[in-house]
């Protein structure tokens, strides 16, 4: 069950640290988005955070699945019914993430495109150095996918 979170969203602050470890800049856009969370089994397994950034577009801002719950498919979950919320508000998502072995494939997996790099933007807004599967993260990559419908 996904389910839109209206209140005391900073109860979820543990799990969005998953997805994005710099608390203020979680704090930047927690209360201006919506926070959707995946419960499983009466569990909260997953959660993130949407904004509406104007023009038709949405960006998925966090998105974190609890380290119990990984690998089973909860945040391809999360990412899909959170794309069918959208759609009828919005004509596309985009998303930012580091430059990692884990994450980019995993988008690119669920049919989002890249669009373009933000150069250091790990090393410019974190203060310390974030490091997932190995690797340090320096760039920003950011993918788009259309939420329009097909007719």
């Amino acid at each position: 069950m996904i389910r839109l979170v209206t209140e005391d969203k900073r109860d979820y602050m543990e799990l969005l640290l998953m997805g994005d470890e710099q608390e203020e800049l979680v704090m930047g856009y927690l209360d201006r988005g919506e926070l959707y969370v995946l419960e499983e089994g009466g569990e909260e397994v997953a959660v993130c955070v949407v904004t509406d950034e104007g023009g038709g577009t949405a960006e998925l801002k966090n998105i974190a699945v609890s380290p119990e719950h990984r690998r089973k498919g909860f945040g391809r979950a999360l990412l899909s019914a959170l794309e069918e919320i959208l759609a009828g508000r919005f004509d596309r998502i985009v998303l930012g993430t580091g430059d990692s072995p884990l994450t980019v494939p995993f988008y690119e997996s669920c049919g989002y495109h890249r669009t373009h790099t933000v150069p250091d933007y790990f090393t410019k807004n974190y203060d310390h150095p974030i490091i997932e599967a190995g690797v340090l993260l320096r760039d920003m990559v950011c993918f788009e996918k259309s939420l329009r419908r097909e007719k």
